[in-house]
């Protein structure tokens, strides 16, 4: 059987507090707030350091938005992403974005 990429749900105190304020991660430039104003919650913190990755890929993605199906398609993804991490971010999920988990490991605020 194939192991997950997210863990279970959690019913831990700190994910109940702050999953509201950790869905700002997966929107554009509002990963900041979290990221700035909940140092203190390893779970707003997860989903902040993915999402400011997630943003930075989304500005760079934003060169390519004047090439004809490629750029679109582009950002369509990165969109359904977002979407994606916002749903499992309010399911208290800790969702390991492909690729973009491994860099967010990196940033030490």
């Amino acid at each position: 059987m194939a192991k997950k990429e997210s863990k279970k749900i959690s019913t831990n105190p700190d994910v109940e507090t702050n999953k509201n304020i950790a869905a700002l991660s997966y929107i554009w430039i509002l990963c900041l707030v979290p990221l700035l104003g909940k140092k203190n919650s390893e779970f707003a913190q997860f989903h902040a350091k993915q999402g400011l990755i997630l943003f930075i890929i989304e500005l760079i993605a934003g060169l390519f938005i004047w090439f004809p199906f490629f750029g679109q398609l582009l950002m369509l993804l990165l969109i359904v992403i977002s979407v994606i991490g916002i749903i499992k971010t309010y399911n208290g999920e800790w969702w390991k974005i492909p690729f973009v988990y491994e860099w967010s490991k990196k940033i030490n605020l």
